[in-house]
């Protein structure tokens, strides 16, 4: 997907996890929004595992960072949103997502859902991300299995609108969490 004047960045250079989210989320000012579009992500995190083996998560005390840190965002004004594309019938892993979402709602975020059957027709970034303010993108790299391998910070309003336009595209085909129902 490129928009015209938006090329992808020449050389990726990853940095330490959430660096560069931490930055943005702490600068934005007006809205971010997130697209998820993996099936699987960190496939041994503890968290996940211990919820395969049964052991369920609190996810207002086992999240309670993130609660925080969004949280604080939400607080002062900043609209966060996050669309979930995802695969039907869902991973094992996406089903922990979906049961670990109460942690993202507390944060004052709003979680949308979308399959890929509904996102026919739609052009998504194929690397997912955040857009902060219209203007710093945070992108989010994975290998094949899952495993995060960094995050990318771009400061490029072109792309960022490009960004925008297709998480907005996207959005309105969404179901809200508390209608989402998994398949």
């Amino acid at each position: 997907m490129s928009g015209a004047g938006v090329e992808p960045s020449a050389e990726v250079e990853f940095v330490a996890y959430s660096s560069e989210f931490d930055r943005a989320l702490s600068e934005c000012v007006r809205s971010c929004v997130h697209w998820e579009c993996r099936d699987v992500y960190t496939p041994t995190d503890p968290a996940f595992l211990r919820w395969k083996a049964g052991v369920k998560p609190d996810p207002l005390v086992d999240y309670a960072d993130w609660i925080e840190q969004v949280g604080t965002a939400t607080a002062r004004g900043v609209e966060v949103r996050r669309l979930r594309v995802v695969s039907e019938p869902v991973t094992e892993y996406v089903r922990f997502e979906h049961f670990v979402t109460a942690m993202n709602l507390a944060a004052g975020e709003q979680v949308r859902w979308l399959s890929r059957s509904r996102a026919a027709g739609l052009l998504l970034p194929v690397v997912e991300g955040w857009v902060f303010d219209d203007d710093v993108i945070v992108l989010n790299h994975f290998a094949g299995e899952g495993d995060w391998l960094g995050e990318e910070r771009l400061e490029d309003a072109a792309m960022a609108s490009v960004y925008r336009e297709a998480f907005e595209t996207a959005w309105d085909r969404g179901i809200p969490h508390d209608r989402y129902e998994i398949q």
